[in-house]
């Protein structure tokens, strides 16, 4: 069996429905391969609404997700929420979320897992800081952050 070849974008914290309708108009005029799949990181609120307008063979992902289903966690989205609106993918573990959040690898871990459980599609994402890198440490940053998912 053939893997489809994969291609992502995060619109991180940009956008607004007017700059969301422009960016779908230009993913619908495409040309679009069909043996590439495409999916598209949209913040939280625009989700839905980036849903209905992107083309059937775009697939928005949240760009992030917690790590239980419910619960006390104020601002937080759950995995089964995310799939009660119809949404397939979530990015966990972007660089912002380790490096400006705090989130350690342990954490990510879990929302991978909890994800996974619950049918999401997840990017997970690893990679090291600037002076991890000049230091020479990419491949036991990289390491690590993958054993951990």
């Amino acid at each position: 069996m053939s893997r489809k070849f994969w291609v992502g974008g995060n619109w991180k914290m940009n956008g607004n429905k007017k700059e969301i309708e422009g960016i779908v108009d230009f993913l619908k005029k495409g040309p679009l391969d069909p043996k590439v799949e495409v999916v598209v990181g949209v913040p939280a609120i625009y989700l839905e609404y980036a849903k209905c307008l992107l083309p059937s063979n775009v697939a928005p992902a949240a760009q992030n997700c917690y790590k239980v289903p419910k619960g006390a966690f104020t601002g937080e989205l759950s995995p089964a929420m995310l799939v009660d609106v119809g949404i397939d993918w979530v990015i966990l573990g972007h660089s912002e979320r380790r490096n400006v959040f705090g989130e350690p690898d342990s954490l990510i871990a879990e929302k991978v897992a909890h994800a996974l459980e619950t049918g999401l599609n997840v990017v997970a994402c690893i990679g090291e800081k600037l002076e991890e890198r000049e230091a020479g440490q990419t491949e036991a940053v990289v390491y690590k952050q993958i054993c951990c998912v």
